[in-house]
């Protein structure tokens, strides 16, 4: 009988959905309550870590053989806190996973749905808490670009949406710019449609929605704060989530049809490392070695 790989996590993501369904691959569940108490804990081969390092993430971190973090900046974390060595752990950035389609088709489909001019160029936010992802921030930015022909989307669930109304009629210049989408069902296709995604998030947590953006050739702002920042250019990184230059920067891309056009291309590329086939790929590999 060959020997199945244990692997336990912190938070699911679709890695470990897919690797669930390997033959050689064991997820180790949490415990109930009662077992906690009665059995002796058992601690997986591979233990993926993602978002806080608290005791349960360190306890996980030291007994298993090789622990997967989602970014280099939370690898570094680990081996500060917990002292092991640097071979324990290796980075496998969040995966992306869905159907790449012509960006011009789904973004003239899009543009008659909402009827709105395909010659707009289409600015993109969505996150699950608007406020801590930045909203106000992606507000003020979009207020502030000379460029007038583009529109903007925000997306996201319907009380997030509701919130928000309050909030738009005080940004009079983008009054018949903005488009409140909320619980809309098929979001691949507004980033697929989009042409610039911009996050000034406050949260620390690697927002997986900058490697879908970059995947799908939109230009991606981010703010330092989050650790995605590790993959975007020195360019596309912001300050802070006010970042005043940001209207400058926006401006610039939207003017500059090749500018952005070759950022998009460059943004593709390189998110395409972290498809789910190509993170598979690579957990075999490391595994292969443990």
């Amino acid at each position: 009988m060959n020997h199945k790989t244990t692997i336990s996590y912190k938070t699911k993501n679709i890695l470990i959905d897919k690797l669930s369904h390997q033959d050689n691959i064991e997820v180790l569940r949490e415990g109930n309550f009662f077992s906690k108490f009665f059995s002796k804990k058992k601690y997986a081969d591979v233990y993926f870590h993602s978002g806080s390092l608290d005791e349960n993430s360190i306890e996980n971190i030291l007994n298993a053989k090789m622990t997967i973090a989602n970014c280099f900046s939370s690898m570094n974390e680990i081996i500060a806190k917990t002292k092991i060595s640097h071979e324990k752990v290796k980075v496998i950035y969040p995966s992306v996973d869905l159907e790449y389609k012509k960006n011009k088709d789904v973004k003239e489909k899009l543009c008659e749905e909402l009827q709105i001019d395909v010659k707009n160029k289409i600015i993109l936010f969505t996150a699950k808490n608007f406020k801590s992802s930045g909203i106000k921030e992606f507000l003020d930015i979009c207020s502030s670009i000379s460029y007038e022909n583009f529109k903007v989307i925000v997306a996201g669930e319907k009380q997030q949406i509701r919130t928000l109304q309050f909030q738009i009629p005080k940004y009079q210049n983008l009054q018949d710019k903005i488009i409140l989408l909320e619980d809309y069902k098929n979001m691949d296709d507004l980033f697929l449609a989009s042409d610039i995604f911009i996050l000034p998030t406050y949260n620390k947590t690697f927002a997986s929605n900058v490697i879908k953006a970059m995947f799908c050739r939109c230009a991606v702002f981010l703010s330092i704060n989050n650790d995605a920042k590790e993959i975007v250019d020195v360019f596309a990184s912001m300050d802070s989530p006010s970042d005043s230059s940001m209207s400058f920067k926006l401006d610039a891309v939207l003017k500059g049809k090749d500018d952005l056009k070759l950022i998009k291309k460059e943004n593709r590329k390189l998110a395409s490392e972290f498809s789910l086939a190509n993170n598979l790929l690579k957990f075999n590999a490391i595994i292969d070695n443990i």
